[in-house]
């Protein structure tokens, strides 16, 4: 498959937490930067974290930076946000995405192949 598959979301209270996972083919993903993106009430994508080929650089948006860590697993094709700390603001539909175009990881044009999301509202 071409296309990731976003799993993991869900409902949960403010304060705590959910580990989003996303899987794609070897080809998807492989040699890629990878990044997690959310669509809440608004039209507009926004970027929440990216993480390089190797997974040692990482980068997040100020919303959820020390709440949030993006990891990845290039054996299993798979990237994973964990989310702590979770407030009501966060609720939205949580997007996977290899980068292979240039641009900063927070462009949502540089990205590709886009999975159906996963689903995570934060009640209060």
């Amino acid at each position: 498959q071409v296309q990731p598959v976003e799993s993991g979301g869900g409902l949960v209270q403010a304060g705590g937490s959910l580990r989003l996972s996303c899987a794609a083919s070897q080809r998807t993903f492989s040699g890629f930067p990878l990044g997690w993106f959310r669509r809440g009430p608004g039209p507009e994508r926004e970027f929440v974290a990216g993480i390089s080929v190797s997974g040692i650089s990482t980068y997040y948006a100020d919303s959820v930076k020390g709440r949030f860590t993006i990891s990845r697993d290039n054996a299993k094709n798979t990237v994973y946000l964990q989310m702590n700390s979770l407030r009501p603001e966060d609720t939205a539909v949580y997007y996977c995405a290899p980068k292979p175009y240039g641009g900063t990881y927070s462009d949502p044009s540089a990205y590709a192949y886009w999975g159906p999301g996963t689903q995570v509202t934060v009640s209060t």
